[in-house]
């Protein structure tokens, strides 16, 4: 059974109630007395995505595909770059922007 949180609009208590899906939701407060109208919280689930077909798992960090050093450059990159700079002297827009 889920676990919700409520909060008073008249003290501000917050607290915690186990209730079925089906049961309807508390509508007064039951701290000391108030009997407050309370509505629900909403609160941050957590998500894990697992396995393969979720961006965040096949593309999301791309350091573990590329040596564990984040860069994007795969080693074709570089080998025109070395060829750029033997052509032109380094003077190409190419070597520049590295």
């Amino acid at each position: 059974m889920p676990t919700y949180v409520y909060q008073c609009r008249k003290c501000g208590e917050q607290f915690e109630r186990v209730q079925r899906i089906t049961d309807a939701p508390l509508s007064k407060c039951e701290s000391n007395g108030c009997r407050g109208s309370v509505f629900r919280v909403i609160q941050p689930v957590g998500i894990q995505f697992k396995g393969s077909g979720f961006h965040i798992n096949d593309y999301g960090r791309g350091s573990r595909r590329n040596g564990g050093n984040g860069s994007t450059k795969g080693k074709d990159d570089v080998k025109s770059d070395a060829k750029c700079e033997s052509k032109c002297d380094g003077k190409c827009p190419a070597s520049a922007s590295a």
